[in-house]
């Protein structure tokens, strides 16, 4: 045809290269993935040997290249994996043209948890061992991921309720259309009558299950039942009505590279808890004596930031504005100065408050401060709308207030919070599509994630030194 570009006839003989050396580039990452899993002692991870009997079965390091090849190009499914493997040149060349099924390669995935997690982490020593970790400041942050259970299978009491709710609303509907259908007498109004008793039949048995259920949930530990994947639990997200079933999965990367140094799969529909056991694998993993971790507001927690520096680790957490008084237009607590060697507060209009009494509210060992003078005081209505106005201190305030001098000294903490970890998420979410995860059980998404860490390390780390470079280290 004209004009056109015109391609070549499929009948057309070629001189093709005598090996598969030939088709694959010096600098292609499937190299990398060779040189990295070759150089690993995969005895000592605890990936599973020979069987002394039976047939002999597939190399750990055979499977381990083929999922990290994978991950390293969205293709994380089992069967899609075994299909690569019988038409990819370069997965050809990187398992010697074996072809596992999907079986086994989803066994291997499944059975030999622990193992690549420990894979992901040497990885994380090596580029550790290359100066790509800057180890003085990581920023944390957790992003809510898809489980394969669906929201229809997850059960909470007020998903049962509105779902009860619904069932109820649509029995008295049916229910109103059988009675009109009932007045008639004709044979298609005897055929919808048929239709609706079957349907109300049908709802009836909802609303058993439902209440089964109901029962069921109830002597749950955490009240909330998933029946495809039990480990999975329903989590709240920023827009109204788009919460999900999944997991909760955290990250602490490095602000030098933004390679991902630690991380952590969990079922806790928050990021209070998190703060300092992030910190701590992060530290472990950047080997820092000293380490400074960024996080939003969604972790702080008082707890958390003093066992933060409990192991010399300086937390950046902006506090909640949670002030009800704030919120009314009245002076907040940040409004009133601590004299720490008189153990006092002073109020905007001047007055001094003194300690009081202690009390426990829940754990927590509180020290409750007021002055005398609130009753003559000119402006108490800015103040309180009590008799006195009452300032309460948590015996380890000095470390949140601490906190609170560095995020001063820091004013663009949170600006590089975002631009260090954020995208981390965004990235491996475009990888996996936008989908779910494959796999159930926390500890099973754990180790899915694990490989997801390591495909992104692992492609920055190509991305920074090049491909070259990076098997040369991994060869020294």
């Amino acid at each position: 045809m004209a004009r056109y570009i015109e391609g070549e006839t499929r009948l057309q003989r070629l001189l093709l290269p005598d090996c598969l050396e030939d088709y694959v580039s010096e600098d292609n990452p499937v190299r990398v993935v060779d040189v990295f899993i070759d150089e690993l002692d995969l005895g000592t991870m605890g990936f599973a040997g020979p069987a002394s009997t039976g047939r002999p079965g597939y190399h750990p390091a055979t499977l381990l290249k083929l999922y990290l090849y994978g991950y390293l190009n969205q293709v994380q499914s089992s069967r899609r994996l075994e299909r690569e493997a019988g038409r990819n040149v370069e997965v050809m060349w990187l398992t010697g043209k074996l072809a596992p099924d999907f079986k086994t390669i989803a066994d291997f995935r499944r059975d030999n948890g622990a193992a690549i997690r420990a894979a992901c982490a040497q990885f994380v020593v090596l580029c550790r061992q290359l100066g790509l970790l800057a180890g003085g400041t990581v920023a944390v942050d957790g992003s809510r991921f898809k489980a394969v259970n669906t929201r229809d299978k997850n059960f909470t009491p007020g998903a049962i309720r509105r779902r009860m709710e619904q069932v109820e609303a649509s029995i008295a509907r049916y229910l109103s259309l059988l009675d009109t259908a009932d007045r008639q007498e004709d044979d298609v109004a005897q055929m919808r009558s048929i239709r609706l008793k079957d349907r109300l039949d049908r709802l009836r048995q909802q609303m058993r299950d439902l209440q089964a259920m109901d029962h069921v949930v109830a002597v749950a530990p955490d009240r909330q039942v998933s029946l495809t994947d039990p480990d999975a639990r329903a989590m709240a997200t920023n827009g109204k009505g788009t919460g999900l079933v999944g997991y909760n999965v955290q990250a602490a990367v490095d602000a030098k590279h933004h390679l991902i140094v630690a991380h952590e799969v969990t079922n806790i529909g928050h990021d209070r808890s998190q703060l300092a056991s992030m910190g701590r694998q992060a530290k472990d993993a950047t080997g820092a004596g000293a380490l400074t971790v960024l996080a939003d507001r969604g972790y702080f927690s008082g707890e958390e930031v003093l066992a933060c520096d409990e192991i010399g680790i300086s937390a950046i957490v902006p506090k909640p504005l949670t002030s009800g008084a704030k919120a009314d237009g009245r002076w907040g607590k940040q409004d009133f100065t601590y004299d720490a060697p008189s153990d006092t507060y002073r109020c905007p209009a001047g007055e001094t408050l003194t300690w009081r009494f202690s009390s426990v509210e829940k754990d927590l060992t509180l020290h409750t401060y007021w002055a005398d003078g609130c009753g003559a005081c000119l402006v108490k209505d800015q103040c309180t709308t009590g008799k006195q106005r009452r300032i309460k201190r948590w015996e380890h305030e000095v470390v949140i207030e601490a906190m609170q001098r560095r995020l001063d000294r820091m004013p663009d903490a949170m600006r590089i919070r975002r631009r260090t970890v954020e995208h981390v998420f965004g990235t491996i979410k475009d990888w996996m599509g936008r989908s779910h995860f494959l796999t159930r059980h926390l500890p099973n998404v754990g180790t899915e994630m694990s490989l997801h860490v390591l495909a992104y390390n692992l492609k920055r780390a190509i991305a920074i030194l090049g491909a070259a470079t990076l098997m040369k280290a991994m060869r020294a």
